[in-house]
């Protein structure tokens, strides 16, 4: 099949599956109504192109988007690009932006908030977007108000799904050029494109968004607005869904041992779809740069050392699946068939720091704790308990998620509990965690282990870079054993997560980021 004839097959399905997009005014829909959510831990912020952490990318995602959307099956689907063109040679994407967009504070949606984001504050701010631009991307320009050409350096097939709100959401840039990103007073007043505006964050308790009149999709959001209710502890959670104060539970809110009680209560439904694009996989991430962590081998007792389906079956009840590998199953390029099994042995361990020659015990190691709700509290003392069986030393440092941004950023940690999304294709979600390149302190979701390892760098190149799914599997296939054998990290176990939700919340989740969405479709059917 020619390149032409596969960028055919692509816009083909890109338009057939806008004809089926998740409902925007295709139905009657029910009007009014506040949906009330939970938000934990708390984010520490609302920008989700500045701080990309789980918690602010749920109530980011109603106030930010991004130029396309993604189905569950990972297609592009027009959002501020109401569509695109690309190139014969798969170089050069043409996105013709929606009209009559404007930004909450009313100033007019252009092609050079594209521009301004694509090309300057996200590459500075993301360090999988600047790797995209500094690998990929030859020049973005401006055509007029509505249009915007991105030209690449080479084809790129994973370029589509970058262009999603939880990656690369658009910033207004006449609030941010200019500016320290960082630490522009308009963070804490979020402005944005999507169908809520920000109205209100009272610390510890709740953040209120409220109805997009202006918003550009006419007729929408059919919800009045949204309250994420800050709730410090998963039984006073549980209480609140069970009496209807929140009508939506997502992953983590509640322990997985309630889920099963939750879920037969009447009037309840309950999924696992929207999480297609992320892919997650939880892992115990070593500094490398730290003794004992730079021997191989006392990371490979760490990998013997930990249970992965005690892990999964008794913290987080049956809701993962083990893996020893960087990609999560329903990745591209997935292959279970090189990944070394690290059984469960604790025998295997202490004879592999035996190995090692190193005294794992002279200092103790500092574990950092991820405040992602009990299942995770329990996992931190898990891995304690496990690795001090070995002749570990471990202090758990169990911090808010903005004291793990900090620790994590600056590197100050020996091991540190945490998942990341693989946004679909590896280039996108997995290498930016492995790449040498990618070593960068002051952001936590780059490589900030401190692996490096020239033949999984040209590895991780060769994926990229092809247009041959074949050539494509043979370099991702390779650097998954070498991943995997390195344990650059610890892979455990792939996330599954549940929803639980009331039935009369209709549209609730209708593409692959599921809750991370904007909600412009939800609704609220009258009990």
């Amino acid at each position: 099949m020619t390149l032409s004839r596969s960028l055919s097959r692509l816009l083909s399905a890109f338009a057939l599956a806008s004809a089926f997009a998740a409902p925007h005014g295709a139905f009657a829909q029910t009007r009014g109504g506040t949906l009330n959510l939970i938000v934990q831990p708390e984010p520490p912020l609302l920008v989700s192109a500045i701080q990309s952490l789980a918690p602010t990318q749920y109530v980011a995602g109603k106030i930010y988007q991004g130029l396309v959307r993604i189905s569950p099956t990972l297609q592009p689907l027009p959002e501020l690009a109401r569509s695109w063109k690309v190139s014969n040679d798969g170089r050069t994407y043409t996105f013709d932006l929606e009209r009559d967009v404007r930004w909450h504070d009313g100033k007019p949606f252009t092609a050079a908030d594209v521009v301004f984001s694509v090309d300057t504050a996200l590459p500075a701010l993301s360090s999988r977007v600047r790797l995209v631009k500094e690998q990929h991307i030859e020049s973005v320009r401006a055509i007029g108000e509505h249009q915007v050409e991105i030209r690449l350096k080479a084809p790129f097939p994973a370029f589509p799904l970058i262009l999603e709100v939880g990656t690369l959401p658009i910033l207004p840039r006449h609030i941010y050029e200019g500016t320290d990103y960082r630490t522009n007073p308009a963070n804490q007043t979020p402005i944005g494109t999507g169908p809520f505006v920000f109205k209100e964050w009272k610390k510890g308790s709740f953040i209120r968004l409220a109805r997009n009149n202006d918003y550009w999709r006419k007729g929408q959001p059919y919800l009045d607005g949204i309250v994420f209710h800050v709730i410090p502890d998963s039984a006073s959670r549980a209480v609140a869904f069970e009496k209807g104060d929140v009508q939506v539970l997502r992953s983590g809110d509640v322990d997985n041992v309630d889920i099963k009680r939750l879920r037969a209560l009447p009037g309840v439904s309950f999924t696992t779809k929207g999480s297609e694009k992320f892919g997650s996989v939880l892992f115990l991430q070593p500094n490398l740069r730290n003794a004992p962590l730079d021997n191989v081998k006392v990371r490979q007792a760490i990998q013997h050392a930990l249970d992965r389906r005690f892990i999964i079956d008794n913290i987080f009840f049956g809701f993962g699946k083990p893996t020893t590998g960087p990609f999560a199953s329903t990745t591209l390029f997935h292959d279970a068939s090189v990944l070394p099994a690290y059984e469960y042995s604790l025998d295997k361990a202490r004879q592999l720091i035996r190995e090692s020659g190193v005294d794992v015990s002279k200092r103790p190691l500092n574990l950092l704790g991820a405040a992602y709700g009990g299942a995770w509290v329990r996992l931190v003392e898990y891995v304690k308990q496990q690795l001090e069986e070995v002749g570990f030393r471990v202090n758990v440092v169990q911090v808010d998620p903005a004291g793990w941004y900090k620790r994590a950023s600056d590197w100050d940690f020996d091991l540190a509990l945490n998942f990341h999304y693989q946004h679909g294709d590896p280039e996108l979600g997995v290498a930016p965690l492995y790449l040498a390149s990618n070593i960068t302190k002051g952001t936590p979701f780059g490589n900030i282990e401190g692996y490096s390892n020239p033949a999984a760098d040209a590895l991780w190149a060769e994926g990229g870079r092809s247009i041959d799914p074949a050539k494509r599997q043979q370099a991702y296939s390779a650097v998954q054993r070498i991943i995997a054998n390195d344990v650059a990290v610890a892979n455990l176990f792939e996330i599954e997560n549940p929803t639980l939700y009331r039935s009369q919340v209709k549209n609730l989740v209708t593409t692959g980021i599921g809750l991370n969405e904007s909600f412009d479709a939800v609704s609220i059917e009258a009990p």
